[in-house]
Parts: C-alpha cells; structure tokens; sequence
C-alpha cells in the first residue's frame, strides 16, 4: 500500500517518512547491506540473503500494490537512511495481522527514524482495520525493547538461544505484538 509522507524535524536532522517508489530499490539494495554490516541486532551478518536492485523493485511493486503490505523509507537530503516493512498475507486464519522490521544505518541512529516509521506503520495499521502488528527483537537491544513496549507492544513469547553472534554466545530472540484497540473492524 502507499502512503502519503509526512516530514519531521529534529535537532541537526530534516527527514521525510514517505512510501518506497521503485526509483529507491538501488540505493534500499546498498542502505540493507551496510545496516547488515553495522549492527547484530539484525537476522543478517553483511551479505548473507542479499537483495539486489532488481529485487527490491519487486518487493516495492507487491507491497505498493498490497493492501496488507507497507513499504517505507526514511530519506534525509536525496539518501535513505533507513526503512521499514510491514509484511501480511491473504490467508484467512492470519490476515489480521503484520509482522514489521526495521533499518536504519547508524549515523543516523538517535534521531527518531525508527521510531517514526514504526508510529506510521502503527497509523497505517490501525486505519485499515489489521488488528495485530507483530515483531521480533534481540534480547540484548534493550533500547528497541523500551520503545516497544511504550508503543503498546508486549512481550508475547521467548525463543531461547535462537541466534549466535560473532562472540560465539547464543542470544533470545524476544518476540512481541500489539493489538489495536481501538474502534471498528479488524480484518
């Protein structure tokens, strides 16, 4: 689905939150790769399950054209300095609910991009009736954790020693939803 954009503005940075247009599926290629590379909070190491140019635009075309799929970018000066995703599906035992991630590199980290693209993606969700938005987090990204929770994300289950990183140690993956409550349907 496409949304409209909205800008925000904070000390040192001017950002645009808008949907992903097929014209961003280079530089989304190379923005996914270095965030791969600068944090293990991710599923990725750098390189590993790697989506090329091509295959964003591919991604972008299904989400846009999706009415249970969002697809956003943060762009700051003409560059994307993060994104977000919203992936549902048309079955019926599920379509109620998204899973969403996020990106964002790290000298952009502290200004409130992800942040915001997860509150757009919670609007988005909440204004078209899905009733649950879900997501998965590492145990030790405390950060993230709080922000969840602020924004009404419990934590609803723990998968144990589900990922090792470059210390050689296992870490849980902690996994949380939210569930709209507010009024009209849900899907």
């Amino acid at each position: 689905m496409i949304v409209e954009g909205r800008e925000y503005t904070v000390p040192g940075l001017r950002y645009v939150i808008r949907s992903a247009k097929p014209e961003d599926a280079e530089a989304l290629s190379d923005v996914r790769l270095q965030i791969d590379g600068e944090t293990e909070n991710l599923d990725r190491e750098k390189g590993e399950a790697y989506v090329d140019g091509e295959g964003f635009k591919k991604i972008i075309k299904a989400d846009s054209d999706s009415p249970v799929n969002l697809f956003l970018v943060a762009e700051t000066n003409g560059r994307i300095a993060g994104f977000s995703r919203c992936e549902g599906n048309n079955l019926k035992r599920t379509s109620h609910r998204v899973e969403f991630g996020v990106g964002v590199l790290k000298e952009f980290w502290g200004h409130g991009i992800g942040k915001n693209l997860l509150q757009k993606s919670i609007h988005w969700a909440d204004d078209h009736h899905i009733r649950k938005i879900t997501l998965s987090v590492l145990q030790t990204n405390e950060n993230a954790i709080k922000l969840y929770k602020k924004l009404g994300f419990e934590v609803e289950g723990v998968l144990k020693d589900d990922k090792r990183l470059s210390d050689g140690n296992y870490y849980h993956t902690i996994v949380m939803g939210r569930i709209h409550q507010g009024d009209g349907p849900a899907r």
